[in-house]
């Protein structure tokens, strides 16, 4: 059975400016920023078919393209540090989407999440980090400069269970932009003119 979850993948420049504050916080397993992006919603171990239905909902689905932004360095976990995570700005579109995302799994017979989504992006998962270790690195790792990104595809991710923080395998990407439909629409009325 695969183990399936849909993200939004981070532009590779976007994950090199990330990657630099790698490094300095004992007790970090550091993510390897190709594997960086923004999850939207875990389906875990599906069957087959499951898998099938989830993939026709994602690729009828449309989405106009959006932007998302980088808020800020954040610990997850409060006394028991366990994630160190670039925030994404609070965003109605992703919201939109994200909501979509959690109705498909529950048309395709998953169970509802129970997780308040929080948008983040994963940059390393962490150990054995003190509450005193997180906040000194938080600290010293300084102001994020601005960075904002276009989400113009979603993609469904495999990994192998139990291991986290990947590798993560793209198994299928959903371009985000013009409905085929409005397309043709707006076509046979140009061609009218």
């Amino acid at each position: 059975m695969p183990r399936l979850f849909t993200g939004l993948d981070v532009p590779r420049p976007v994950a090199m400016a990330l990657s630099q504050w790698r490094g300095g916080l004992s007790g970090a397993r550091w993510i390897d920023p190709d594997q960086y992006h923004v999850t939207l919603r875990f389906f875990g171990d599906v069957d087959l078919a499951c898998a099938r239905m989830l993939d026709d909902m994602l690729a009828q689905a449309f989405h106009p393209v959006f932007t998302l932004k980088i808020a800020g360095l954040r610990i997850f976990g409060g006394d028991r540090p366990r994630a160190l995570v670039a925030e994404i700005a609070p965003d109605t579109e992703l919201l939109h989407l994200q909501a979509e995302q959690e109705r498909m799994a529950r048309r395709a017979g998953l169970e509802a999440q129970t997780r308040k989504f929080t948008p983040h992006v994963t940059l390393a998962r962490l150990r054995d980090v003190s509450p005193y270790q997180a906040a000194a690195f938080l600290s010293g790792a300084g102001v994020l400069p601005p960075l904002s990104f276009p989400v113009e595809r979603c993609v469904l991710y495999s990994s192998r269970s139990g291991v986290g923080g990947g590798p993560y395998v793209m198994e299928a990407v959903y371009p985000f932009g013009a409905d085929m439909d409005d397309e043709e629409e707006d076509w046979a009325y140009a061609d009218r003119a």
